[in-house]
């Protein structure tokens, strides 16, 4: 005699489904938690992304804080130069006067130089001799004369030498130009006139 399975009973089926309900609720569960890791994972990568811009935002703003003030300090500090050495050029007017008149000598031929070193270091050039080119832009003529020994406005005497610093004037050289007499044949004006000769010889 063949003995039943015990509890069940036959054509009872109602076991089975409950094992095979259990067994898809918890492959049903396992699939929601991967969801959800991947979710919570995309969530923490985009968040990652978001503080990573912000970041590099704050990075980008900071430098550019520094750089301004660096700009700014550096303006700041020429400005301040700029003005010390524009109040210490009668000064060296002042030393140059007594240079040609013999007078820098002893102590104060060494406090001069040592002054005039310390102003040159701090960028003041000094600019104007006799001979050169009158410029308008680096020049100002005091005294105006003509001359047969140039062939342009010359620069031939220097009444005060001028100062820049870097490429911006600070006053210009005072100067006595002299300019090409009147009339006076220049080498391009030779070289005009010599087929106007020849077309006249040939009439």
């Amino acid at each position: 005699m063949t003995e039943k399975a015990q509890g069940v009973e036959p054509g009872d089926d109602s076991n089975a489904d409950e094992a095979v309900l259990k067994a898809a609720e918890e492959a049903l569960k396992g699939v929601t938690d991967e969801a959800e890791g991947d979710s919570e994972l995309a969530a923490a990568k985009r968040e990652l992304t978001e503080r990573t811009a912000d970041l590099q935002r704050l990075q980008a703003e900071y430098q550019n804080y520094r750089k301004r003030v660096e700009r700014d300090r550096a303006t700041v500090r020429e400005i301040a130069v700029s003005t010390l050495l524009e109040n210490l050029i009668p000064v060296l007017d002042d030393i140059g006067r007594a240079r040609e008149h013999g007078e820098v000598t002893g102590g104060f031929k060494s406090v001069s130089d040592n002054l005039e070193t310390v102003v040159a270091k701090l960028g003041l050039q000094q600019f104007g001799k006799e001979g050169e080119p009158f410029d308008p832009n680096l020049h100002e003529a005091l005294m105006h004369s003509y001359s047969s020994d140039v062939t342009e406005d010359t620069c031939v005497q220097v009444l005060q030498p001028g100062y820049r610093i870097g490429e911006r004037i600070i006053r210009p050289a005072m100067v006595a130009v002299a300019e090409p007499q009147p009339g006076a044949p220049s080498a391009g004006g030779t070289d005009q006139e010599a087929p106007e000769a020849d077309g006249a010889a040939d009439n």
